[in-house]
């Protein structure tokens, strides 16, 4: 008698292309290598890298093995274990960032490397710990490894681009729980947001000039992306313009090093279970918090990835996979 093969719920896609490509399927449970766990997904969440690689833009880059399953960022319960895994057991509430080429945090079971994966704090439901890793880790890289802010004790006035979008909102809350004087960009409509979050100051961009007299601001942490050159005249002699969502102008800048003492950094996002913890001390500490825009169904992926694509969605979009 043949032993019956577990299967799963997945959404993917076959091809490039927009929303409309996703499609749910069926497939085998996945197996756990010697160094990874399997997770009963809970909650994944969305970023804007996913519909991204999905439409091709980054193909040249990280090229797609398809077919894909979609997502990156996971929370769930630890089902198996690899045989060189030590620091997990399952029934764990745990939460990672998949690596790239990878994926499949939108699915009903998952695979993620020890490497990348942490436990979650007792408080923290499925919603925040999905939504967390890819936004908070970018923000915390970008502050701590761009901006070379300290975890503590820092003294820098720094400016937040896009403060209600989900890096942005992460990166308000890390750089005051740094010590920074944080000062948040943001629409008329998501000041009070930005005010709660912790910003010291806040700048509507709608308004004429709104920069005006702010100047200078030892880093400049853009989560919305464009050319350096904008944000430069606003840094002091020895300021840091660090980037979530990096221009050929802002590589070009970053790898010549011709900004005059000015310092002009990347966010290539780096997966890391360490880089997860920290986040996860600050949340346990309520220094943390996530803001959700919106949660759907995993069988409503492409309406989640089209908020996504709005550009106007305040904080995370969350996936609910399963009851928790």
């Amino acid at each position: 008698m043949r032993a019956t093969i577990a299967r799963m719920q997945a959404m993917v896609y076959r091809s490039y292309g927009g929303p409309e490509k996703l499609e749910a399927i069926e497939r085998e449970d996945p197996t756990p290598k010697r160094t990874q766990v399997a997770i009963r997904v809970v909650c994944a969440s969305v970023n804007p890298v996913d519909w991204k690689k999905a439409e091709g833009q980054l193909r040249f880059f990280q090229p797609a093995s398809f077919p894909v399953t979609a997502g990156y960022d996971v929370a769930g319960e630890v089902v198996a274990i690899g045989a060189a895994v030590t620091t997990f057991a399952i029934g764990d509430r745990v939460h990672a960032r998949i690596k790239e080429g990878a994926g499949g945090a939108c699915a009903e079971r998952c695979v993620a490397g020890v490497d990348v994966t942490t436990k979650m704090p007792a408080a923290m439901s499925f919603a925040d710990a999905a939504a967390i890793p890819l936004a908070g880790m970018t923000a915390l890289q970008g502050l701590r490894d761009g901006g070379k802010m300290p975890l503590r004790g820092a003294t820098q006035r720094v400016l937040v681009v896009g403060a209600s979008g989900g890096v942005g909102h992460f990166g308000v809350q890390i750089a005051r729980a740094m010590g920074a004087h944080v000062v948040a960009v943001s629409s008329t409509r998501n000041l009070a947001l930005a005010r709660s979050l912790g910003a010291h100051e806040v700048i509507d961009y709608t308004v004429a000039d709104p920069y005006a007299g702010q100047a200078p601001f030892d880093v400049v942490l853009d989560c919305v992306g464009g050319e350096a050159s904008k944000w430069l005249p606003l840094l002091g002699p020895k300021g840091r313009y660090v980037s979530c969502l990096p221009s050929p102008e802002v590589f070009a800048r970053g790898a010549l090093n011709i900004t005059c003492g000015k310092k002009v950094s990347p966010v290539l996002l780096k997966s890391r279970a360490s880089d997860l913890a920290i986040l996860d001390a600050l949340y346990a500490e309520g220094k943390l918090r996530v803001v959700i825009d919106s949660r759907f169904p995993l069988g409503k992926l492409a309406d989640a990835w089209t908020r996504s694509k709005t550009g106007r969605a305040v904080g995370k979009i969350v996936i609910d996979v399963a009851a928790a």
